[in-house]
């Protein structure tokens, strides 16, 4: 069948799935439309909007704007890389990518947007509320409400005005495990492409890998289940901080560990989720050929690879920041600081061996060489 005809069937079968849907009436499954669509359009609905109806595309004040920018700072950074590659992947098929805050709040836009095209310059704008409550369904707000990575077609969007837009969306986790924006690739009146799905997911999981790593913390922990080796992108990625507790993690190791999103205050430990000495894990970040098999609590083995590389001058726990800064500027402690570092060196890095001759716990020896210096 042409590509074409399957194209008319597509936008015929979803406006029927808009008539039902906007006469108070059901979709029966396998109609071509997905149920999350049907009740984004229902939400859209009860909040008193109508398809026909214009849409503004309004920006958030610019007090507003400021706290999200201040808030999504980190967001932003760890995207730019990976936007400049994904505007070069995308740049040959008329999309352009838009990243937003949890709200739906655009915070970066990059690929060949056409300024000349005002149905391109009302969205690809930072600042511009993009959620669905402004605009209704769209791939934006139907991958902040499902979390998932979306595909949405033309008709698929609730409002007249945005029919023209075709949208693959991802959600982005931070280190904490929360969705702190979303990942948006949209063409204009231009080819269907669900393949973008995978692509737009495949971004949004660098994003988080390279969130992470640029964040403080003293050991890096790649995982992945036996026979599929540690080494890419579809690692699960766990950090730790010298006293073993867990600052962060990309969402492929909370799924491996069942580990919910961080509670401020209250930081997981690394022994409550390997049923194994946690000091191990540090003691084989310094051998080649680390990758071991280790144990859960919950019965599962893991393949683990732990590495020593990022961001180790600020690997802090958040929980004890307060109490190592004021600990470190005493020169007690410096002096205390000296003399582990060179225990640690005469017995060429042999981390147990140098805990041994000062008497200490090798745990000590890495939370005080892991402390600020002053």
């Amino acid at each position: 069948m042409p590509l074409t005809s399957l194209t008319s069937d597509r936008l015929e079968r979803i406006a029927q799935a808009r008539e039902l849907v906007f006469q108070g009436r059901s979709v029966a499954q396998g109609a071509g439309v997905s149920p999350w669509i049907t009740q984004s359009w229902q939400r859209c609905l009860a909040m008193g909007l109508q398809p026909a109806k214009s849409v503004g595309f309004d920006a958030v004040s610019v007090q507003h704007m400021r706290r999200v920018q201040e808030a999504s700072g980190p967001l932003v950074q760890a995207a730019q890389p990976v936007l400049t590659e994904l505007a070069r992947a995308i740049a040959d098929i008329r999309y352009f990518a838009i990243l937003t805050n949890a709200e739906g709040i655009v915070v970066d836009v990059h690929g060949p947007v056409d300024r000349q095209d005002r149905r391109a310059g009302v969205i690809a704008r930072v600042g511009v509320d993009l959620s669905e409550k402004a605009v209704g369904t769209t791939a934006i707000s139907a991958a902040l409400a499902e979390l998932q990575p979306v595909w949405m077609h033309r008709g698929e969007h609730f409002f007249q005005d945005t029919s023209v837009y075709s949208c693959a969306g991802a959600p982005v986790f931070g280190p904490d495990g929360l969705c702190a924006g979303m990942l948006d690739l949209t063409g204009i009146e231009t080819t269907e492409r669900p393949a973008l799905k995978h692509l737009v997911r495949r971004s949004a999981r660098s994003i988080e890998n390279g969130w992470l790593l640029s964040s403080a913390h003293a050991l890096v922990l790649r995982l992945n289940w036996p026979g599929n080796q540690p080494g890419d992108d579809s690692d699960g990625l766990l950090t730790l901080d010298p006293d073993g507790h867990i600052l962060g993690a990309n969402p492929t190791a909370r799924q491996m560990l069942s580990l919910s999103p961080a509670t401020p205050g209250q930081p997981l430990h690394a022994s409550d989720v390997f049923a194994s000495p946690w000091e191990n894990l540090f003691d084989a970040a310094g051998h080649s050929g680390n990758t071991q098999e280790l144990p859960l609590w919950s019965g599962l083995r893991l393949q683990t690879q732990a590495l020593r590389y990022g961001n180790t001058s600020a690997s802090v726990s958040p929980v004890k920041a307060g109490a190592l800064s004021n600990a470190t500027a005493k020169p007690l402690k410096d002096r205390q600081t000296d003399m582990i570092r060179e225990a640690v060196n005469q017995a060429r890095g042999n981390v147990a061996e140098a805990a041994r001759s000062l008497g200490i716990s090798r745990a000590t020896v890495y939370r005080k060489l892991g402390e600020p210096r002053h």
